[in-house]
């Protein structure tokens, strides 16, 4: 192997939820504490040791007993409950190859499904979705997925009314702009700080809370539109609108004619910027269907009184300067197309877009680093592998309808997809058994393909429900280059520690297999790990060469630590070349413009995504007449010390609640009439399935609202499996597309009853469960 440049002391690395400086004594991580200046979260970094050290590690390749006896032709209903047998890894790798040689041979690469998610590893090399990609491109090819979970719906509409999905994805308007220019700051989903904890690819500067402080005090008046009073920094003086959840197009939609009505709207920027307007028009003041979409309209959706939406509509309207932001978690929901096109429109009335504080801009509240100055372009990616049998990819939210209803078609984007017959799964970098919906559901699912083989660290559900588990490396035990765009370091991230146990690093074992399969040298192409990360880093030297700006050599970037990418010239805006010359800066769009209504769109004739921005209602929501008796709207959100269902396992991610459960967080009026108290075990349940938790009766949450956060892991009681004991809100939430449009992840929309539970003594929360769950049966 290539030689490495010694890194210097002391060791710093990185996180999505930071970088940190490390501390190694022999072959183990002792300690971890935030890089100096970065302001990371000193808990989430101080469980790092726990993390790698934890007993849930995968110590050496494992294969499901009933597999390893009768290989595809094994009982799959016993995944997650058969013995795991270690093996070596020779007779692991011997099985992979095989299993993948079968398949191919048998049905063709489009029974090879690619999952993974991209959020195992900071680093870029060891990224293990591009990994999974590059390998099995290189095999003879795969279905792979379309879109993401943070961004999906959004992610796919965007395209139709801006030209591309930059402005979720990687543009944002800088903080800096706010500051003395922004009257009124709308953020429709809250500015939550726990999210500002982590960012993809994580960052050495986490300051999102010193811009909202900064904003606030130099006068920028501050609305919250979230069921959740807290969706807002301490602190901060923010007036408060607490709406039922999915109910925030409706708000924007009534703002948007009454700034209209009121004679606010700016005529020439529409006309000059964007078109559809007169169809969002005619549709507002009721021509198409009848109902003016007043302010008392949406009020009595949305379950708020008229006279705050009043107020709001006439700071709109008097503010110089109006920045809109929507939180992702806004598009997670039925129809969660619809609050970023709304918001688009209101802020396309209001004229303000492309002007330095003004306009819209997705996700302030979100991710750290969004609004964040910093050069794009520095962070290096993984050079991919074109797929073999290109296009061949379902939306990343529709696995379980891939695994029930294979050679059925989905509506998507205008046309349709076929389901693919999946026999194999390889999934390397990632939880499915956290961020899928209807985890039950998806259980059931999980047992028709043939063949299940999982990358991962640790016992994850996801690991216990495999028939071949190869234990990987984490980002601690390998050598590795990260970062990302929104922020101004690019960092190297030396091997800290050899490898735990028998794990091996993904791009290791891939490469081991494809040599089985005669196909090496096209997957590594020629290159270990040190030649793969002179390669990249070449890729980041290439670009900075081109903007005229000097940076390190390989190895002084190895030598010297994290590299401080020189900050852009100007702040962005979001599309202020575009407001300079719409002429000369047009926009991929069909008409160049803002598609305030798309006739593409509308062409496509879904009832659930027309042609312009509307209000649809959810299928599970509190406004639905056919709802349960006592059902609350489950939200669920990011969890303060986990990223998902990383941590979970350490002390740091699990809960604090007396009872060991996750909490649930409820209104006093709702927990008074369910005779439910403070500290209480209770359960949460829908049709779909149950779960275990510990009441937490706060006035921060609107009446009807029920609140988890994700990320517990899935711990079905052996003795009624339909109940999850771990707390993780998916055994509750709906496995359904968003719309025809995008068919993305709609987890915000799902109504739950809560319960007391009589007998709480016979309950055993995560943590009681923490030991029993170290290792499944061997």
């Amino acid at each position: 192997m290539t030689a490495l440049p010694t890194p210097p002391q002391p060791l710093v690395s990185l996180t999505h939820w930071g970088a940190f400086e490390a501390e190694v004594a022999g072959d183990r991580l002792v300690g971890a504490r935030p890089w100096p200046g970065s302001g990371a979260d000193p808990r989430m970094i101080g469980a790092l040791p726990d993390l790698v050290h934890s007993p849930t590690r995968i110590d050496r390749p494992h294969v499901r007993e009933g597999y390893l006896r009768r290989r595809d032709g094994a009982d799959r209903t016993g995944r997650g409950r058969d013995r795991m047998v270690p093996v070596d890894w020779d007779g692991a790798l011997d099985l992979v190859a095989e299993a993948l040689a079968r398949t191919y041979g048998e049905a063709g690469p489009e029974a090879v499904f690619g999952g993974s998610y991209g959020w195992s590893s900071a680093g870029r090399f060891h990224h293990a979705r591009t990994q999974v990609r590059r390998f099995l491109s290189a095999t003879g090819g795969f279905v792979d997925q379309i879109g993401n979970y943070s961004w999906g719906a959004a992610q796919g509409l965007l395209p139709y009314v801006l030209g591309d999905f930059d402005t979720v994805s990687s543009a944002a308007t800088d903080w800096s702009t706010l500051i003395g220019t922004t009257d009124l700051l709308v953020a429709f989903g809250g500015l939550n700080p726990k999210n500002w904890r982590v960012t993809s690819g994580g960052a050495g500067r986490h300051a999102m809370g010193d811009w909202v402080r900064r904003a606030a005090a130099a006068g920028t008046a501050i609305t919250i539109v979230s069921p959740l009073r807290d969706d807002c920094p301490a602190g901060i003086p923010a007036t408060w609108i607490a709406p039922r959840p999915n109910t925030d197009t409706a708000i924007l939609l009534a703002l948007t004619r009454e700034v209209i009505q009121r004679g606010r709207a700016d005529w020439a920027f529409l006309d000059r910027y964007t078109v559809g307007t007169d169809a969002l028009v005619a549709y507002l003041d009721g021509r198409t269907d009848g109902v003016p979409k007043t302010l008392a309209w949406a009020a009595a959706i949305a379950d708020v009184p008229v006279a705050g939406l009043d107020r709001l509509a006439d700071r709109l309207c008097r503010a110089r300067r109006v920045m809109l932001t929507a939180a992702w978690s806004l598009q997670r929901a039925d129809h969660g197309e619809q609050p970023f096109w709304a918001t688009i429109a209101l802020a396309a009335v209001l004229g303000q877009i492309g002007l330095p504080g003004g306009g819209f801009c997705f996700g302030y509240g979100s991710m750290n680093g969004i609004g964040q100055a910093a050069r794009r372009g520095y962070v290096p990616a993984m050079d991919g592998l074109p797929n073999p049998i290109a296009g061949a990819a379902i939306p990343v939210a529709r696995v379980i309808d891939m695994l029930e209803r294979p050679g059925t078609d989905i509506p998507f984007h205008g046309r349709r997809v076929r389901l693919p017959d999946c026999r194999l799964i390889y999934w390397a970098g990632g939880n499915p058994f956290h961020h899928l919906q209807d985890l039950n559901r998806a259980a059931r699912a999980w047992t028709k393909p043939e063949t299940v083989i999982v990358h991962e660290p640790w016992w994850t559900p996801t690991a216990r429900r495999a028939d071949i588990v190869l234990p990987a490396t984490t980002a601690a035990e390998r050598n590795d280059i990260g970062g990302n765009s929104r922020d101004p370091f690019v960092f190297p991230m030396p091997r800290l520690i050899p490898p735990v146990g028998q794990a091996r690093d993904d791009w290791a074992i891939f490469a081991d297999i494809a040599d089985r399969l005669g196909c090496a040298d096209h997957f590594t192409a020629g290159r270990d790990e040190a030649g793969w990360l002179r390669h990249l880093w070449a890729k980041t030297h290439a670009k900075a060469r081109a903007d005229g700006v000097a940076a390190p050599d390989f190895e002084a970037f190895w030598a010297g630590g994290p590299w401080p990418v020189p900050l852009p010239e100007r702040p962005q805006i979001l599309l202020d070349s575009f407001r300079a010359d719409p002429d000369a800066v047009r926009l991929t769009t069909p008409s160049g413009r803002i598609e305030i209504a798309s006739d593409r769109i509308a062409g496509f004739g879904y009832a659930d995504c027309p042609g312009h921005p509307a209000w649809l209602e959810p299928k599970e929501w509190l406004g639905a007449p056919d709802r349960p008796e006592g059902a609350l709207h489950l939200i669920t959100h990011q969890p303060p010390t986990r990223l998902h269902s990383q941590l979970a396992q350490t002390p740091a991610g699990r809960t604090d609640h007396p009872t060991g459960l996750e909490p649930l967080r409820l209104n006093p009026a709702d927990a008074a009439a369910r005779r439910i108290a403070d500290g209480a075990v209770v359960t949460v349940e829908n049709a779909r399935g149950r779960c275990l938790a510990g009441a937490v009766v706060t006035d921060a949450v609107r009446p009807g609202v029920a609140v988890m956060a994700t990320g517990a892991w899935w711990t079905p009681d052996p003795d009624d499996p339909a109940c999850d004991r771990g707390g993780n809100p998916n055994v509750l939430t709906r496995d359904a597309g968003t719309s025809s449009l995008t068919q993305a992840c709609a987890a915000q929309s799902a109504l739950v009853l809560v319960r007391p539970v009589e007998r709480p003594e016979t309950h055993k929360g995560w943590a009681d469960e923490a030991d029993a769950v170290a290792a499944p049966t061997l």
